[in-house]
């Protein structure tokens, strides 16, 4: 018998101990499951490369009344920035007893976060993960960094409502991720301003003046980063410029038998599954899309280094006849592939800690920035590491976080008529029906 009692007593100590553990390990060390769609309750990839990016401490400042239910949402929120970068500070201030601090950071409404880094502030109005992880792209650079387009000779235009030419969806991409976005016509302002990032030329349409050839040629020849597109069927109007860079746009369109398999619904729409070793596509892989694009030779000048960025396949051709018939072939006045649809220049500049690498981008379409189709496949991440690659931004390259999947709800015509009449009438019947039984059945007792 005392045996047996002492095998119970240590079985219930042994039992507390495991229990006394447990509850030790809980508060010591914690983890945490996402099962949603695109695990969007965890940060991407991109987030985390933008938090290794920037090694300073970063500062959260919630502008919430004591008591706000806000408080413990943003919390909860930022909690997945806090677990991948320990030296993230996140304080809340009281608007109702610290009016000084409201005036200080100049908060409108309650609700408001502060980020800041590296002196730096970023006002924000919620906690998702784009908007967090945008303003923090937005903080990781000092100064202003601009990204020109030259504009007076059939550009494809900053502004307007035409999405097979306009290119505001991209300004407004670049003003989310941190670039300063303006137009320049040379004619009115003849002088590239001093803090151009990049400057770019969109496919113009008509030659330049010889005066704005040679404003272009000396901010290249001075360093200054360039990106230049290139539209099959209109004149590139700087031979000078293309000379200096031993750039020879080819006249022709590029062909693509592939397409039926790929589903672009055109032979001239170059679908990019695949991408050379280049800075700019570096860990890219989605598929871009190309639509009616040009070729390019390049034999650039002594100091200059070349890298392709986009090639087609062999089976791919220049036509240099005419495809407004629908039918092509190739023949032995065109072209055939593998093509250059697009390339990147660079040259080292200066020495010591004035060091730096000047950078060049030549690509035969335009119509792939368009808002039309920045939006198909990954054309928007291509041209965000584009542009962030030509401003020397390389820290933000394939920084971009995607939308979740699931946060829309998409219902037919038969599943749109099933949840009205459910809500309309048949929930209503239910509930009328409980209520006549419940009647019925006191009026029995």
């Amino acid at each position: 018998m005392k045996t047996q009692g002492l095998q119970k007593l240590t079985g219930i100590g042994l039992f507390v101990a495991v229990i006394v553990l447990l509850g030790w390990l809980s508060v010591r060390f914690s983890t945490a499951m996402d099962w949603t769609a695109g695990g969007r309750n965890s940060l991407t990839a991109a987030s985390e490369a933008q938090l290794a990016s920037m090694p300073e401490p970063i500062i959260f400042r919630v502008f919430a009344y004591s008591g706000d239910p806000i408080r413990q949402s943003v919390t909860a929120d930022l909690e997945r920035y806090t677990r991948a970068k320990p030296d993230i500070e996140l304080s809340f201030i009281d608007p109702s007893t610290n009016p000084q601090a409201v005036r200080e950071f100049e908060i409108r409404q309650p609700g408001q976060i502060v980020v800041e880094y590296q002196g730096r502030r970023e006002t924000i109005t919620g906690t998702t993960e784009p908007l967090v992880t945008t303003a923090l792209q937005r903080l990781a650079y000092g100064g202003e960094q601009w990204a020109v387009f030259v504009g007076g000779h059939g550009e494809r235009p900053l502004e307007g409502d035409d999405n097979q030419l306009a290119l505001s969806g991209l300004a407004a991409v670049l003003r989310d991720k941190g670039l300063k976005v303006q137009g320049l016509n040379l004619v009115q302002t003849p002088q590239i301003p001093e803090n151009t990032s990049v400057l770019v030329l969109a496919s113009p349409e008509k030659d330049y003046l010889p005066g704005e050839i040679e404003l272009i040629r000396q901010y290249v020849a001075d360093g200054g980063n360039l990106l230049w597109l290139a539209d099959p069927d209109t004149p590139t109007g700087l031979a000078p410029l293309a000379d200096d860079l031993g750039l020879r746009w080819l006249d022709g369109y590029a062909i693509f038998p592939e397409y039926q398999l790929l589903g672009t619904g055109h032979p001239g729409f170059f679908a990019a599954i695949s991408y050379p070793e280049n800075p700019v596509t570096r860990g890219m892989d989605q598929v871009t899309l190309f639509p009616l694009a040009r070729a390019l030779a390049l034999t650039p000048p002594e100091g200059w280094q070349q890298q392709a960025l986009l090639v087609t396949s062999e089976a791919a051709w220049l036509e240099t006849g005419d495809i407004s018939g629908g039918t092509v072939a190739l023949d032995d006045l065109d072209i055939p592939g593998p093509l250059t649809i697009g390339a990147t220049l660079t040259r080292s500049l200066g020495e010591g800690d004035d060091a730096r690498t000047q950078r060049v981008a030549l690509i035969g379409d335009a119509d792939f920035l368009s808002n039309a189709h920045l939006v198909e496949l990954g054309n928007q991440a291509l041209a965000l590491n584009l542009l962030q690659w030509l401003a020397s931004r390389d820290a933000q390259l394939n920084i971009d976080v995607p939308a979740a999947p699931d946060t829309v709800i998409t219902l037919g015509a038969i599943g749109s008529k099933v949840i009205v009449a459910g809500f309309v009438g048949v929930l209503p019947l239910l509930l009328l029906g409980f209520g006549v039984s419940r009647w019925l059945v006191r009026r029995r007792r």
